[in-house]
């Protein structure tokens, strides 16, 4: 089951829920189901991850990166 991060209008809560694929997701404070879903900061979308991006030019060859600001990271 996926992790999903929701905020109620009504009351304001920011909350994450497993939830199944056709479930619906309702607020654990006020138990209303106008809920709306966030966008993950925490993690890219999987269809960025399968994205090559470029490499600078003062990066190394290869696939480790060189430094913790590489970008490759």
């Amino acid at each position: 089951m996926p992790l999903f991060e929701f905020r109620c209008p009504t009351c304001a809560h920011d909350f994450e829920l497993l939830i199944r694929t056709g479930d619906r997701a309702a607020c654990p404070e006020c138990g209303t189901a106008t809920v709306e879903k966030l966008f993950s900061e925490t993690a890219p979308p999987a269809a960025a991850m399968n994205r090559s991006l470029p490499v600078a030019s003062a990066c190394p060859p290869g696939d480790a990166p060189c430094s913790p600001t590489c970008c490759r990271l």
